[in-house]
């Protein structure tokens, strides 16, 4: 009898997921996809979206008649619940799915109750039209300037975005003829300069501390924010910094639903996994990418996330699928990778600079890790997203 696994979740894990499974086992498993949005999103690029260099057709596509050609199904509908007795999934309309193998790639939602003002007062980029709404406030500022601070909340951990947010800022000033007239401050609640939620890197705090000096750009590290007001940011400390732009990334939250399944998540909406991305309780269930729960092997003075997008979402993914293939075949699941393992790899972008970041883990202790500065990284960055639309547009995931 053909196996169902279902996919929750359209996104990085989720296609990576759905076209290996299918792939490798072709008309052998049946593979749906259930996710309440039918658009890919290339995340990574909404840095450009709020300066106009990109708009939602440029770093997008509908994920339908993708997965249609590959013999995938696809259902446009939030799951609502999950009985893992029954092996069934509920959906938003009402209906039921049932799985032999649940993979939940369910993504995130921005925590913007993170502190008081959050929603009404400032500005984020972590979700398409969170930033095509930054577009529109950044269209505004410009018809009145006036100071800017970018940052990161307590809690946050996608730092990459809030840098490149921040020197993208710092050199579209420069393009408006803007920069002197501006101060530009950076709010982290990092303890040091690129601690990017991985505990940093060699000598990533200087190499930072050197772009920043250049720009111009005051920092405030360590910090924690109070509340937004109309204007200004208050930090716990009592300093109040005042804007007429702002960019905060908040915290990243799982979806609230898996919180209602009886020792499947913390908190947070995080699911425990063992390193074959199992969950601890059920074989035949799988959290990939930011749905799968990471413990810090330290503490902050003020809390960091850790950053699970991009290649250790993809990495698990691939990690789940073998698994569930292993299964499917009657083996036992053979593919192990704990996410501190899996090598960092990232392009920080900079306007017309940047930065490539490369570790042979995620999380300390490594071995080699290294920052290569220069406008290469711009280009690869521009080159990097082509290259990513066309693979998962194509199913490609097989490639690096």
């Amino acid at each position: 009898m053909t196996k169902k696994v279902l996919v929750l979740g359209s996104s990085f894990a989720g296609l990576t997921a759905a076209f290996t499974l299918k792939h490798d086992l072709h008309d052998d498993v049946d593979v749906t996809v259930v996710s309440p949005r039918n658009l890919f999103v290339f995340n990574p690029s909404l840095i450009w979206l709020p300066f106009g260099k990109r708009d939602r057709d440029d770093i997008t596509f509908d994920v339908a008649p993708v997965l249609d050609e590959h013999g995938i199904d696809f259902i446009h509908q939030a799951a609502t619940s999950i009985d893992p007795e029954a092996q069934t999934v509920s959906l938003a309309d009402g209906s039921n799915q049932s799985y032999d193998y649940l993979v939940v790639a369910t993504g995130y939602y921005n925590d913007l109750d993170v502190v008081d003002g959050f929603r009404e007062n400032t500005t984020t980029i972590t979700a398409l039209p969170a930033a095509e709404e930054s577009e529109q406030a950044w269209l505004k500022y410009l018809e009145n300037p006036g100071d800017i601070v970018i940052g990161a909340t307590q809690g946050a951990s996608c730092f990459g975005a809030a840098y490149e947010f921040l020197f993208n800022t710092s050199y579209h000033l420069k393009k408006n003829k803007l920069k002197d007239r501006v101060k530009l401050t950076y709010v982290t609640s990092e303890p040091f300069l690129g601690h990017f939620g991985i505990g940093g890197l060699p000598n990533g705090d200087k190499l930072l501390g050197t772009f920043l000096k250049k720009e111009g750009i005051d920092v405030r590290l360590n910090a924690s924010v109070d509340h937004f007001d109309d204007g200004a940011v208050t930090l716990s400390d009592g300093e109040q910094l005042p804007y007429s732009y702002s960019m905060f990334i908040p915290p990243f939250l799982g979806q609230d639903f898996l919180k209602d399944v009886p020792g499947l998540a913390d908190p947070k909406g995080y699911i425990p996994v063992r390193d074959t991305y199992q969950t601890n309780d059920h074989d035949n269930i799988y959290a990939v990418g930011i749905a799968a729960q990471v413990t810090a092997p330290w503490q902050t003075p003020t809390p960091v996330g850790i950053p699970k997008t991009g290649f250790p979402t993809e990495q698990m993914a691939h990690v789940a699928a073998v698994n569930i293939a292993s299964q499917i075949r009657g083996q036992v699941p053979h593919e192990t990778k704990e996410f501190a393992d899996i090598p960092a790899v990232c392009v920080m972008d900079a306007g017309n600079n940047g930065v490539i970041i490369l570790a042979d883990k995620m999380l300390p202790p490594r071995k080699h890790g290294v920052l290569i500065p220069g406008p290469q990284a711009h280009l690869m960055k521009l080159g990097f997203e082509k290259y990513f639309l066309w693979k998962m547009k194509g199913g490609h995931v097989a490639l690096p």
